[in-house]
């Protein structure tokens, strides 16, 4: 058995530490929030938008950039396993338009805690209130990770492997602040640069402001520069 410590408890740290736990493996998840999945929490307006229930091709279009990395990946865990998964844990879900996926009760806290108790189930250990600091390189092989605890004590944490799943840079209030970043770029890690989505536009023009209230659907968005 192995010691797997997971670092970041939103919903791509529990999913994986799930992965790893029907492994075989011991598995820890580290935290810093006073809660887990924190984004996954606020996600689909709270509803919590699951998946999108359509074929693998379908998904891989939709990668912007270097569709062939997330190849592997779709084929092994596709929408279907997704759904599947959440409703052997007990969830139901139901599918609306453009095959978005939702919980049927509607709540994204129903997801959250199904998740929860998938984790509980597995003896899945949860650190909250526990930062990252540094991770453990010995000739270029990550050992463990270096934590700080809520009350400032440092501490060492031993590992076979590793997994990364804090987030980027898009929603610091959840914890996406950007950390795994910053230590795999100290670690030697090339990063491609993060660049925003889904971020309010901002006009020069007073008429968008009328708009205010309106909810369209598909409908596009063109800017040209002056």
């Amino acid at each position: 058995m192995s010691e797997v410590i997971v670092v970041g408890g939103g919903a791509a740290g529990m999913m994986a530490a799930i992965a790893a736990a029907d492994c075989g493996h011991q598995v820890t998840i580290i935290e810093k929030n006073e809660k887990l999945g924190k984004t996954l929490f606020i996600t689909g307006k709270g509803r919590c938008n699951i998946t999108n229930d359509s074929d693998v091709e379908n998904h891989l279009n939709h990668v912007i950039s270097n569709p062939k990395f997330m190849y592997s990946a779709f084929y092994s865990f596709d929408s279907s396993r997704m759904i599947d998964f959440l409703e052997q844990e007990g969830l139901a879900v139901k599918t609306e338009r453009g095959n978005r996926v939702f919980p049927q009760s509607d709540k994204s806290s129903d997801v959250l805690q199904t998740l929860q108790k998938a984790l509980r189930r597995r003896n899945v250990t949860v650190r909250l209130h526990t930062k990252m600091t540094g991770l453990m390189i010995e000739d270029h092989i990550c050992k463990g990770v270096k934590v700080q605890s809520y009350h400032g004590a440092l501490e060492t944490l031993a590992a076979d492997d590793v997994i990364l799943t804090t987030g980027g840079l898009a929603y610091p209030s959840t914890g996406s602040t950007g950390d795994g970043h910053r230590l795999l770029k100290q670690a030697g890690v090339a990063l491609e640069p993060c660049y925003p989505a889904l971020v309010p536009v901002e006009t020069v023009e007073e008429w968008p402001i009328r708009l205010q209230g309106l909810s369209l659907r598909n409908v596009s968005l063109r800017v040209e520069r002056a």
